[in-house]
Formats: C-alpha cells, sequence, structure tokens
C-alpha cells in the first residue's frame, strides 16, 4: 500500500466564506475527510499542514522549504495542495529543484467549498491517484486538475475562474485521468533541474512586460535595484527600436532574459533583424528564454542567480530548460 504525503498550504480549496469574502479556514483534515473516495483507495495518507496562506501569498522561501520536508518524508508519492493564482510557477520551482523519481503532484480549487460546483474535492482525489499510481514516477512535478495531468515546465493558468483554467499551449495535457488510472497520452518533456540554493534567497529579478508605444520608463534604474531582469517582449521577442540602447546597457550589467509575453510559442534567434528585433537583443548580450514563458523565466533566473551562475552559465541553462539546446 503506497503512502503518499499530502502538504497543504492554503488556498481557495481551504477557504470558506467570510463577511469580507473567503478566507483560508479548513485544516488538510477537514478537506481529506470531505473525500471519501480518498478512504476507499488502497494507500495510506500523512496529512501536513504546512502552510495556511492564499496562493498570492506564497514566496520562494515557503517552496523551498517543502521541497525539503517533501524529500524527507519517505514518501512513494507527494501531493501538494495550494491556491492555484501562483500554481504554475510554485510547480516549476520544484520541478527545478526535484532530485527524486517520487512523483510529486500539485493541485487545487477554482471555486471554494462555499460555491456550487466547488471543485477541490475531485482534484484532490485526483491528485492523490496520480501519486499512487507509478506512471508519473521520474517525471518530476506534475499538476493535476480537472483530470488533467500538465507537467509543470508547460503548465499555464489561462482564465481567472474556470475550472479548466489550466492548459499547456506548447504541449497539451501529459495524461488524463480515466477511471482514477492517470494515461499517458502526450510526450514527457526531458528533465532539468538546477542546485537548490543552500540559503534563502536574496536575490530579487524583475519582469518587465513590453507594450505598444512603450518609452521603457520601468526600465530606470533596474540595474542597481535588481539581480536580474526577464523581458516580455512582443511575439518572437522583440521589443520598440527606441528601448535598445537602455536593454543593452543593462544586459552589460546584469542578466537579462528575453521571452514571449504571447504565453505560447518560442523566442527565435534570427528570423527578424530590424532594430529591436531577436537577433538584434541577442547580439547586445541578451539571453532567450526559448519556450518559456516570462513567469518561468523569472523562476529559473532567480535560481541561477541563487546559485551563483554566470551570464554563460545562465545562457546554457536557458538554452537547455528552454528547449532550444539541440537547434
Amino acid at each position: 500500500m503506497p503512502r503518499i504525503a499530502v502538504f497543504f498550504l492554503g488556498g481557495t480549496i481551504s477557504m470558506a466564506g467570510h463577511d469580507g469574502g473567503a478566507v483560508v479556514r479548513h485544516s488538510g483534515a477537514e478537506l481529506i475527510q470531505a473525500v471519501p473516495q480518498l478512504g476507499a483507495l488502497d494507500a495510506t495518507l500523512d496529512i501536513h499542514d504546512f502552510r495556511r496562506l492564499p496562493g498570492a501569498c506564497l514566496s520562494f522561501d515557503d517552496i523551498l522549504e517543502l521541497a525539503t520536508a517533501a524529500e524527507g518524508c519517505d514518501a512513494d508519492g507527494v501531493v501538494v495542495v495550494q491556491g492555484t493564482d501562483t500554481i504554475e510557477e510554485t510547480s516549476y520551482l520544484l520541478d527545478l529543484v526535484w532530485r527524486l523519481d517520487t512523483p510529486l503532484v500539485l493541485t487545487g480549487a477554482m471555486r471554494n467549498p462555499t460555491l456550487a460546483g466547488a471543485d477541490g474535492p475531485a482534484n484532490l482525489l485526483a491528485a492523490v491517484q496520480v501519486a499512487a499510481s507509478t506512471v508519473l514516477r521520474g517525471l518530476g512535478a506534475v499538476v493535476v486538475v480537472n483530470d488533467e495531468v500538465h507537467a509543470a515546465c508547460h503548465v499555464r493558468k489561462t482564465h481567472s475562474t474556470n475550472p479548466a483554467a489550466f492548459t499547456s499551449p506548447n504541449a497539451g495535457p501529459l495524461a488524463h485521468l480515466v477511471e482514477g488510472v492517470p494515461v499517458l497520452v502526450g510526450m514527457p518533456a526531458p528533465r532539468f533541474t538546477v542546485a537548490r540554493p543552500g540559503t534563502p534567497l536574496g536575490i530579487k529579478v524583475a519582469l518587465v512586460t513590453i507594450t505598444l508605444d512603450d518609452d521603457g520608463g520601468l526600465l530606470t534604474d533596474v540595474g542597481s535595484r535588481y539581480d536580474g531582469l526577464v523581458l516580455a517582449g512582443f511575439g518572437v521577442g522583440h521589443v520598440p527600436a527606441r528601448m535598445v540602447p537602455a536593454i543593452g546597457a543593462l544586459a552589460e550589467q546584469i542578466p537579462v532574459v528575453l521571452a514571449s509575453r504571447i504565453g505560447a510559442g518560442p523566442v527565435l534567434s534570427s528570423t527578424y533583424g530590424f532594430a529591436g528585433s531577436e537577433s538584434d537583443l541577442l547580439a547586445r548580450g541578451v539571453i532567450g528564454a526559448g519556450l518559456l514563458d516570462p513567469y518561468k523565466a523569472r523562476v529559473l533566473l532567480r535560481l541561477l542567480l541563487a546559485g551563483g551562475a554566470e551570464r554563460q552559465a545562465i545562457a546554457v541553462a536557458f538554452a537547455e530548460a528552454g528547449g532550444v539546446a539541440s537547434r
């Protein structure tokens, strides 16, 4: 009988009504008891009330501490239950530092338990079923919602309220739950991991989204206030021409990573050649993020900088993690 460690961090799945709106209230035991089907599974559940926070209030330190706790619990599978606001980032952070073959499954809910059609119980059941299976061993962190399994490196939250909010634009689901059993339907992404920082993160990485007629004002003093910068550029990695000098100067001070604000598709390297194009920016020392979206690029850059990586090592890491190393 597999032993599954279930870590509860809070989030919508744990919330209940309040005069001023829903707040985190329910314990892990209460949520488990609300899903009778969990008691019928051939698995032993170890419940850990690790945090009681909205997803928006979680930090890098919370998630890295969770990774250490999860690795030390001697379980056959791990489930992390949290708010969906940040799950596309926390899942990728965990995926980057998770070195075990043990399945690591994240889930949450879009509707709190007081609302009609609350999705938390079904997602919790599905997450435990996936964690108890051997199908996902060695594939790193995954997100399980709406009976779909998504690789952490691809998953995106694409709707603010819909229970079917999570998709993997560049890959599609990794697996589906069929009568409680995960069935692989997609190609697992190659694993990419980094060393876990040994001390709390003091590294700051800015994320700036480029917009129409952008004057670059948000880049002022970034080099003196942040250790790294992620630019979410237009399309395949473009910015207004008038921003190029400032971006080039920043790339000489700190690592600057170029991602696409689109959320699907890659940053290119050599298709366009105008001032502010991807090839122009890369020639000025900017690092391409490949298929990584801006949010995941920021997670990776912060971990790399916390580990002391220099620019060349960062560029190599993004080439591999972004899926463009073999080009």
